[in-house]
């Protein structure tokens, strides 16, 4: 294991209570951690289900996080042209599914964040893709409940949900998770997801499961220190791999919140970092277990993955230049995952 794994340096252990004191400041209340779960929808089997016909042999789907809608003048928190183009650029793919990795809004107190969200994706209405979010911590900025209220609003498939699955046609299934709430041991939530994932469809051979914070990432130790693997996404990783072996399906895990990109592969289960998707980038020192050690800064980009028989095909592409007048895009990481 790289050392940057195991020292815990004094300026992470101060950046920590900073960072949260940062968060506290954003909030009129109670954290979203703190809003109740007992009345959200939380049952057995997919909370949603697309039909094989309307899916087709090879299923498409497409991961990114951490958009950041919101006014095109505001050019410092986020990247409005690149939002645009990696808008325009998924469009172009017609993906059966767009999983959002959370941050689709710069702010969920704003209603007008989603009102610029439902403006620059009137492409993706147009071409009647399916777009699933999973919620980030920029999704409850403000009071919790208004602004889950605002995303609900923006999403009212979702309304009196947090977390949800998908059956896309009959080998792919998607869950989006709350990492903004617990996924401790115990939980409502890592209940639901267990019994999620022991009750496949017979015929599911992969398993998307998105969320904002990642439960894998390359640990830094000077830079976005406050963006490493919490313990609440430490818990969901060792409970994935270990329910891993257990289940025929194999499991891909994008998470956001870091502004780059990152994949590794733990005991069968695959993990990405999949913030790219316009927020103001940061760079990342990368340890040896990161499968993608290009060094080339931003990674504005997507993921796109198909399913070709009893494989799954990763392709990352990544916006060569920002500031180029006709965009370029680069395929930068490419990849395989075959079934058990």
């Amino acid at each position: 294991m790289p050392l940057n794994r195991l020292f815990i340096p004094l300026t992470l252990l101060l950046c920590l209570p900073i960072h949260a004191q940062e968060e506290e400041k954003k909030r009129k209340g109670p954290g979203p951690e703190d809003l109740p779960t007992t009345s959200l929808i939380s049952q057995p089997g997919p909370s949603f289900r697309v039909p094989r016909a309307e899916v087709g042999e090879h299923a498409k789907i497409i991961v990114f996080g951490d958009q950041r809608f919101t006014d095109p003048n505001n050019t410092k928190v986020t990247n409005p042209k690149v939002r645009r183009l990696l808008v325009q650029r998924i469009a172009e793919e017609h993906p059966d599914a767009i999983l959002m990795n959370g941050d689709v809004p710069y702010s969920g107190d704003v209603v007008n964040d989603y009102a610029v969200f439902k403006t620059e994706t009137e492409i993706w209405r147009n071409e009647h893709l399916r777009v699933y979010p999973a919620l980030g911590n920029h999704e409850f900025h403000g009071d919790p409940q208004e602004a889950l209220e605002h995303w609900w609003n923006a999403f009212p498939q979702m309304r009196n949900r947090r977390w949800y699955s998908v059956e896309l046609g009959s080998a792919v299934y998607t869950i989006a998770l709350d990492s903004d709430t617990s996924l401790l041991k115990g939980s409502p939530q890592l209940n639901w997801l267990n019994e999620q994932l022991t009750h496949l469809p017979a015929t599911t051979r992969f398993v998307f499961i998105s969320l904002h914070h990642p439960p894998v990432a390359d640990f830094q130790i000077r830079i976005n220190v406050s963006h490493n693997p919490r313990p609440n996404e430490i818990e969901l990783r060792n409970d994935l791999e270990a329910l891993a072996p257990q289940i025929k399906a194999k499991i891909i895990v994008s998470a956001g919140h870091i502004h780059n990109y990152e994949r590794f592969e733990r005991n069968g289960v695959t993990f990405l970092v999949s913030g790219g998707g316009a927020a103001s980038p940061v760079e990342v020192e990368r340890a040896s277990d990161d499968l993608y050690q290009n060094r080339e800064f931003p990674n504005y980009h997507f993921v796109e993955f198909e399913l070709h028989g009893d494989k799954l095909e990763g392709k990352m592409y990544r916006l060569a230049d920002a500031n180029a007048e006709t965009p370029t895009w680069e395929l930068k990481d490419a990849f395989k995952i075959s079934t058990k």
